[in-house]
């Protein structure tokens, strides 16, 4: 498992050219609604495995909601949470191999992490940080010593 990193938010900032050229290519990234839950965790399931659908569903599940969708059309992109298995915690977040390279994960994440801070945070961590020189060169996250394999450390696997 991976070590969890730690993002300072209070230093955060959009990147409005992303944002714009994901807008002008027909990329929609928005919070995800609650009658979306089904179709949004039946997607992640096959790509990202039932643990990461149990966490969107409990972003989903809240008012308001903590995750947030990348789509083009009815096409879903990617995905990110937080609030999902701790509190001050970012992830899962995940990008349809087919769409990567197009800057939807970097755009998931900043909207992600810009609301976190307007909830209240100054901080996240983002748990088991699998690729973490893209979030250390994205938004500055630092490792945390020591903290792997983090709360993750005797979760239970699907077996079946």
């Amino acid at each position: 498992m991976a070590a969890d990193m730690l993002v300072k938010l209070y230093e955060l900032s959009a990147d409005s050219v992303l944002d714009r050229n994901l807008e002008d290519a027909g990329i929609i990234i928005r919070r995800a609604l609650a009658p979306e839950l089904e179709t949004i965790c039946n997607w992640i399931r096959p790509r990202f495995g039932a643990g990461w659908a149990s966490e969107a569903t409990v972003a989903i599940s809240r008012q308001p909601p903590t995750c947030f969708i990348a789509h083009q059309g009815e096409t879903l992109l990617g995905f990110a949470c937080h609030e999902a298995t701790m509190k001050g915690f970012f992830g899962p977040t995940g990008v349809d191999e087919k769409a990567r390279g197009r800057g939807i994960g970097m755009a998931l994440l900043v909207r992600t992490l810009i609301d976190m801070r307007d909830q209240g945070y100054a901080y996240a961590v983002i748990g088991g940080a699998g690729p973490i020189e893209f979030y250390r060169k994205s938004v500055g996250a630092i490792e945390i010593e020591g903290s792997s394999p983090g709360i993750y450390r005797h979760i239970l696997r699907d077996l079946g």
